[in-house]
C-alpha cells in the first residue's frame, strides 16, 4: 500500500519553514559565515564568491537537515574555499611566513592592522590548516582529508602557523608601543 502524496498545503508549509530557516541562518550567521570565507580565501573578492556559492549550495541542497543547518553551511563554505584557493602542501618557506598586508590586497587600514591580519598573512596552506584546525576545531585527520595531505603535515603546519601567529602578535605589540 502506497502512502498518499502530501497535499499542496503541506508542501507549501514545508517549503516555507525551510525558507524561514535559511533566512534565520543567513541573517543571524551571515557575518560568521562570511568571516570564515574571508579567513580561508584571504581576500574579499574570493570570500564573496565562496560565501555566495555556499549560500546557493545550502538553498539547493538537502532540506532535511534543519538541526544541522549552520554546521552544514560552514562545511559547504570550507569546501568552496578549498575549490577556489586550491591550497596544497609545498615545502614551507624559510624565514617568517608572515607577509605584508598588501600581499593580500588589504586596502582597509582597520583590517591591515586588525585582529585578523596575522591570520591573513599566513601562506595559503598554513592559513587553511590554522583556520580549520584551530578556529573551526577540525581534527588533523579531517584536515588531512580535506587538504589532501598527511596528518603529520597538518600537525607540523599548524605548529608553524601558531609560531608565526605568536611572532606576529609580538611584532604588532612592539610596533604599537
Amino acid at each position: 500500500m502506497t502512502e498518499p502524496s502530501p497535499s499542496a498545503e503541506a508542501i507549501l508549509k514545508s517549503d516555507n519553514a525551510t525558507i524561514q530557516m535559511f533566512r534565520k541562518l543567513l541573517t543571524e550567521g551571515m557575518s560568521s559565515l562570511y568571516l570564515l570565507s574571508f579567513l580561508l580565501t584571504g581576500n574579499r573578492k574570493e570570500a564573496r564568491r565562496c560565501f555566495v556559492a555556499g549560500v546557493a549550495d545550502c538553498v539547493d541542497g538537502n532540506r532535511d537537515f534543519k538541526k544541522w543547518a549552520t554546521s552544514w553551511a560552514r562545511s559547504i563554505i570550507v569546501h568552496n574555499a578549498i575549490q577556489i584557493r586550491s591550497p596544497h602542501a609545498g615545502p614551507p618557506r624559510s624565514g617568517s611566513v608572515l607577509r605584508s598586508a598588501t600581499d593580500h590586497n588589504l586596502s582597509n587600514n582597520a583590517l591591515r592592522y586588525g585582529p585578523f591580519a596575522n591570520v591573513l598573512a599566513l601562506e595559503d596552506f598554513e592559513r587553511f590548516v590554522y583556520v580549520l584546525s584551530v578556529l573551526e576545531g577540525y581534527t588533523d585527520w579531517e584536515c588531512s582529508v580535506l587538504l589532501k595531505s598527511s596528518p603529520q603535515e597538518i600537525e607540523q603546519r599548524r605548529s608553524r602557523a601558531l609560531q608565526h601567529m605568536a611572532e606576529g602578535d609580538s611584532e604588532g605589540t612592539l610596533r604599537q608601543k
